[in-house]
């Protein structure tokens, strides 16, 4: 029973600073623009990406100082985990907090930080900066991959082939 990692052992307030920050896996979603239907209230995706993310390694380029340059960057909290629903599906914050486990693909499972970009599950790639394009067009860039788990991304690929 000492041998299980943290995320199994912690509550999401129970961890160290550390622990939180290694629970993000690098897949960009949380960094995409989202749009909220005002009919219904759904949040949606866009491929549109903060302009401080580094599309090719998928990580915020002044993490440190994100809040500064982008205000309305939202700072993750345990507290806020279960507020926000926009979280993806795949989020490794939004499985814990559900009482889920990490996936296979998860580098603190796996070992290996690219495997969450050969699984399909990042964003990287499939991204433009939110500054290259005019927020009147915003609504063109509405995609439905940044909230499904990789299998149902791979099921779909193979159906093209």
């Amino acid at each position: 029973m000492d041998d299980l990692p943290f995320w199994k052992t912690k509550t999401l307030g129970e961890m160290s600073r550390r622990e939180w920050e290694s629970l993000c896996d690098g897949c960009a979603k949380c960094c995409l623009v989202k749009m909220e239907d005002e009919d219904t209230g759904a949040t949606v995706f866009t491929n549109l990406h903060c302009r401080l993310l580094d599309a090719k390694t998928c990580l915020c380029s002044d993490y440190a100082n994100r809040k500064q340059h982008v205000p309305e960057c939202l700072k993750l909290t345990p507290a806020k985990v279960p507020k926000y629903s926009w979280l993806p599906k795949t989020c490794a914050y939004r499985l814990l907090e559900e009482g889920k486990d990490l996936p296979d693909w998860h580098y603190l499972v796996c070992g290996d930080r690219e495997e969450v970009h050969r699984r399909g599950v990042s964003g990287r790639g499939r991204t433009v900066s939110e500054s290259s394009v005019a927020e009147e067009d915003w609504i063109e860039h509405i995609v439905d991959w940044a909230d499904r788990p990789p299998s149902a991304f791979a099921r779909r690929r193979r159906k093209r082939v």
